[in-house]
């Protein structure tokens, strides 16, 4: 054939290709039900504010959306069945600080890679934590804690729900920040690490103000501080931990839907405007607000830049206090 032919057989095949992706962008979204994967079991946090979502949004797209739970490895089953999917839409997965973050750090191999193998989508919520202590300690906010924590160092002690855990990290990051040391005593779940808190075994912990906070009305723990940056909806009497003298201190559990790289972005963006949209209504802001949890909602662009921010700032403590999985 000659050049001439081989180049408009050449050009004839690229518009085509160009065509056809052009057509595909404009199909309609979606064209059956979507898969929502999450990393953990019925019950936890996670699928509480996912099924949050799914009625609204099932109304919203005309097509149901179908809950998959694949706990185990700390949700990095998960995620790796989330990131080979396919990249057409119909795979939602619900990733979070832990999975998304936390993990980059926690374990020596993953099966996937949070900024290369998924796209983000939003910034679905966050949650704070509250620091409390056992009233017997004689503290009443962050800067008595602090000054105890210098004054006898070693000698205080802090629970969390398990090695590489939220409260875990919280507490490294504090401990970091405010240049002190305190010894860490994991539990197998809050649960069992708030018994022992409020029965005076151990000194304070980071914890879900769920957990903690009616524990801290009846007097039997003492709340200094959330960490967020701002205050707490659902406790807005305790100041920030940031405002309490750590300046630029921050450690949130959050949740936000990520979907396969190769997605395309008007999918994509029609996945991220119907999120906003539930969101955004005052019964859904409520529910979560119920559960300590604070609707966010956002462009694709505000969650990756978040998720950027988080990895090495999670990975800096993690390696910094040799934190390691359970």
């Amino acid at each position: 054939m000659p050049d001439t032919q081989v180049f408009r057989a050449v050009c004839t095949a690229l518009l085509l290709l160009t065509v056809a992706a052009g057509h595909a962008a404009d199909a309609p979204y979606p064209t059956k039900p979507v898969r929502f994967i999450l990393g953990y079991p019925p019950g936890g946090a996670s699928d509480a504010v996912a099924r949050l979502l799914v009625a609204p949004l099932t109304t919203r797209l005309g097509q149901q959306i179908v809950i998959d739970n694949r706990p185990g490895a700390g949700g990095n089953i998960a995620a790796e069945i989330s990131a080979r999917s396919a990249p057409d839409g119909h795979t939602w997965f619900l990733g979070n600080n832990g999975i998304l973050a936390t993990n980059q750090a926690l374990y020596a191999k993953l099966p996937f890679d949070a900024l290369r193998d998924f796209a983000t989508v939003v910034l679905i919520a966050t949650q704070p934590s509250v620091l409390v202590t056992h009233p017997s300690l004689p503290v009443k906010n962050v800067k008595d804690l602090v000054a105890l924590a210098r004054a006898q160092p070693g000698q205080l002690n802090y629970a969390s729900s398990g090695n590489g855990t939220a409260g875990h990290l919280a507490s490294e990051l504090f401990k970091g920040m405010a240049k002190v040391s305190y010894q860490h005593i994991p539990y197998k779940g809050g649960g069992p690490a708030v018994i022992d808190l409020v029965s005076g075994q151990v000194h304070f912990m980071f914890a879900t103000a769920a957990s903690v906070i009616p524990h801290a009305r009846s007097g039997r723990l003492r709340a200094l501080a959330v960490t967020s940056v701002q205050r707490s909806a659902s406790v807005p009497e305790l100041p920030t931990v940031a405002e309490s003298g750590l300046t630029g201190f921050e450690a949130l559990t959050w949740h936000g839907v990520v979907v396969p790289a190769a997605t395309p972005a008007p999918v994509i963006a029609k996945i991220n405007a119907e999120i906003n949209a539930v969101l955004a209504t005052p019964d859904t802001k409520e529910r979560l607000a119920t559960q300590g949890v604070e609707a966010r909602g956002g462009k694709p662009e505000e969650f990756a830049a978040f998720l950027r921010s988080e990895i090495p700032k999670w990975t800096k403590v993690v390696r910094e206090s040799g934190a390691k999985v359970d």
